[in-house]
Formats: structure tokens, sequence, C-alpha cells
């Protein structure tokens, strides 16, 4: 199909290579690499992302050279899980990205969208003297973006394509943002490997269940919420709560919201609160996100076309399941900055999540030193990152180079998060054959331990947790 042809497998063929380049010990920077004697093959390209220590990661090179890369397999389009494709592009990578058709139009907003915070930082950071770095430098621009979309190579869900000859690729629906996937890599000597992506939940408020696992030799797990449950009523009586307390003492509720999901999720909650009355409708939604904004458009779009992983009774009043009319989108700067001068209390939904960046820092820095105001985190917040500072209970935010006091009222609220709980996780397990090893990825060092012990304890499986730039072999 593409890059050098290597010839037949042979029954003398040596087993497969599995290397652990991030997203290990983490919840960030996934990168898993596939080297067998006929193909290179990157499941996920994920940017690093949290403290200071991990960001550098996004610098250093990779174990090969990008250009000896023969193809990228995408989960979904999460930052750290596709952010580091410009870079991989830049780098040398000219094979294609493997990924479903929501998951490459998503994949591109993203892009486009980070592209431009880093640009934007390192103009802000050379013009105020804040970076050591001089001059400060982004790790990509816009332009290695609009190569590194002409690689996207959509693929069906469901159908089995070949990667090279002998490799073939199967994606099925994760069920934890619009397009995500888990996969399923053969390899040519015949044994399976499989990597969850991020595993969706059973309940998510929009997306129908992941498909079931059916086994595999090896199992690459994500293990964000390992050692955790959700309580999602509990959630939606305390979101419900926070609004109408704030709202009461006449203050704003910023909501730092992933793009992708999150945004639909938030505002969907939000749609019901305002059709049974808890949110007056005098109290404006802003959405302030151009990239959320953006992925809502194909939200819509999925919604109208009634694709197979929406749930049908969502499909069923698909015009205002995403919609807490009065709704005002902030597309522009201007629009954005309007919003300080708003009168009155209001909701405003912005990203990043994480509030690592973007326009939510603009809100978070007015809003934090009052005590009238609140914060909602309605999702997972990595270590080293200022919604995990906020979840900590932190008394001050550095952003822009300044501290901030944290007087705002702050409401943890993870159970909205679209990612399988320990339970859930489980679920999708038992039944399966057991693979020959599982490895515990994508979540910080505790969640990977709990749940490798859980699966150990109640699978009889053998799972580990791999340590970061761990080589193995897929026997």
């Amino acid at each position: 199909m593409f890059g050098t042809d290597l010839g037949p497998a042979t029954p003398s063929s040596r087993p497969a290579l599995l290397r652990f380049l991030g997203g290990v010990r983490t919840v960030t920077g996934s990168k898993f690499l596939i080297e067998s004697d006929h193909a290179r093959v990157l499941l996920e390209c994920g940017l690093f992302q949290g403290f200071a220590d991990l960001r550098r990661r996004n610098w250093a090179k990779l174990p090969c050279d990008a250009s000896d890369i023969h193809a990228v397999v995408i989960a979904h389009a999460h930052l750290d899980h596709c952010g580091y494709l410009p870079r991989l592009v830049r780098h040398g990578f000219r094979g294609p990205i493997l990924a479903s058709t929501h998951t490459a139009r998503l994949a591109e907003i993203v892009l486009r969208d980070s592209a431009h915070l880093q640009m934007e930082a390192a103009q802000h950071a050379n013009a105020h003297g804040w970076s050591k770095h001089q001059p400060a430098k982004p790790l990509y621009d816009e332009t290695d973006v609009d190569t590194t979309v002409k690689f996207f190579d959509p693929v069906p869900v469901g159908s089995e394509i070949e990667i090279m000859d002998g490799t073939r690729l199967t994606l099925h629906h994760g069920g934890h943002i619009l397009g995500s996937a888990w996969a399923r890599l053969t390899l040519e000597d015949g044994r399976t490997l499989v990597t969850s992506g991020d595993l969706g939940r059973p309940d998510h408020p929009l997306l129908l269940p992941p498909e079931p696992f059916s086994g595999a030799d090896v199992l690459l797990m994500e293990s964000t919420y390992g050692d955790r449950h959700h309580e999602p009523e509990r959630a939606q009586a305390e979101f419900a709560a926070v609004l109408t307390r704030t709202l009461a003492r006449g203050g704003t509720v910023v909501i730092p919201a992933f793009a992708i999901d999150r945004t639909e999720v938030v505002l969907h909650e939000l749609a019901a609160l305002r059709h049974n009355g808890i949110l007056p409708r005098s109290v404006p939604v802003h959405v302030d996100s151009p990239m959320a904004l953006a992925a809502l458009d194909v939200y819509r779009e999925a919604l109208r076309a009634h694709s197979p992983e929406i749930r049908p009774e969502i499909l069923a009043h698909a015009e205002t399941a995403i919609s807490p009319d009065p709704f005002l989108p902030a597309r522009t700067v201007q629009e954005s900055i309007d919003i300080n001068s708003a009168p009155g209390p209001a909701v405003i939904v912005s990203s990043a999540g994480m509030a690592t960046g973007g326009r939510v820092l603009h809100h978070l820095h007015r809003l934090l030193p009052n005590a009238r105001n609140a914060v909602v985190i309605v999702g997972f917040a990595a270590a080293g990152t200022r919604a995990r500072d906020l979840v900590d209970g932190a008394h001050t935010l550095k952003m822009f180079g300044d501290y901030v006091p944290v007087r705002a009222e702050v409401a943890d609220l993870p159970h909205f998060s679209a990612h399988a709980d320990t339970d859930q996780i489980m679920d999708w397990l038992r039944g399966s054959p057991a693979p020959r090893t599982t490895y515990l990825v994508h979540g910080e060092e505790p969640s990977s331990e709990a749940l490798r012990d859980r699966i150990d304890r109640e699978l009889g499986w053998t799972a580990v947790v791999p340590k970061p730039g761990e080589a193995v072999l897929v026997r």
C-alpha cells in the first residue's frame, strides 16, 4: 500500500517489538511503536501536557527516524493522542495517518488550534520576556498542520484494511468521543495487538457504548480512571447546585471544557437544566472557543446524518440536544472580549479543559479573584496542569507570567469524564479470552497500578505497568 516492500512473512520472522514512547505512567503523550520485519507502525501520536519535564519530552527525538515510520494509527482526536502529528511530519514522516472519518475531521480542528496557540504563546513570551528561551519558538506551526492533514487516510470503522503485506488494521467504535475507536492490529506472523485508545463509558449521554473486546495476544489498556468510580447522578446534582449557588450570589460560572465532546456533553446538561427551569433563560451561556464551535458543527452534522455512533434517544431530538438557548457563540477575539463587559451573571464554557492554554485563561484571570464566581472542573485534571492545581486547592494560579489569587468557588466534578471508570473497564474485559500480556497505559501511576492489581486478582491475567521507553516482544 505504501513504503518499501520488505517481502512476504516467513516462519523465521522475528517477533515484533513494541516500544512505549509515551502515555506510560502519565495520561498524556500516547505513542506506541510496533516494529516488525515488514512494517513500522506508530499507534497514537499524542502531545505531552502537564509538568514542565513532561512538556520538554515533546522536543525530544524519537528512537527512530520519522521517515522510517510506515503509518500512524490515531484512536481519536484529543491532543494527547494526535497532537504530536505535525512535529512528526516536520521531521519527515510521509506515510498515511489512519483514523475514522470523524476523527480525521476533528483532528484537523484540534491541530490547527494547537498550532495557533503555540505560535501565540511564543509571540507573547517574546514580547513580554517571560520565557527562558530566546527566542521562544512553537513546537510546530500552521504550515506544518497544512502538510499533516494531507496524510490523513480515513478508515471505515469495522472494515479490515491492509497497511502493508501481512499487516492489517481494524477499527471498532470506542464510545469516548465522536469518531473514537479501539484498534486491532494483526501482524504478519498472525499475532494480534489491541489498543483500547480512550475507552468510552457505556452511559455516555450522547454516544453508544464501545463495541465489546474480543481478545488479542497483546492488549494496551488505558487506565485513566483505573482506581475510581463515576457517579453520574451525583455529578448532575452537584453541577445543578453549584450553578444555582453561583447565580444566586450574582456570580459567573466558568467551565474549562475540552473542545471536543466535553463541550457537547456540558451543553447537553445545560440544555436539560434550562428545560427544567434550573438555569434561567435570563442567564446566557457563552461558548468561547473557536475550536469547540467548529467541533460542535461536526457533532451537529453527525446528529443530522443519524450517525451510528449516537444514541437513538439523542437523534430523536437532535436540534435541541446540545443547544441550551440562549446560547451565544464567541468566534472572534472581539466577541470573546465582549463577554467581559456583559451585564449580569452568566455561564462561560471555554477550552482548554485542563486550563493549559486558550481563551479560558483570560476568563480565569478575570473571575478567580472574586468570591461570587465559580470554576467547575468537569473532567480529568492531569498532574501539573492549572485545572489540577485548582482541584488540589491552590490559593494562587500562575498565568501570563503573574500569580492570580483564587477566591472563586472551585467545584471538582470528574464524573462528567468521557473515560470508562474501573468497573466499566473490567466489564469490557470480562468474557473475552485472556491476552498473553495486558499493558496498563495512559494513566497516572496509582491508577495504572490499581487496575493492574484488579485485573490480576479478578481475571487472573498477566498485567504490567510498563516503564517509559521500555521495549518488549510481541509474542
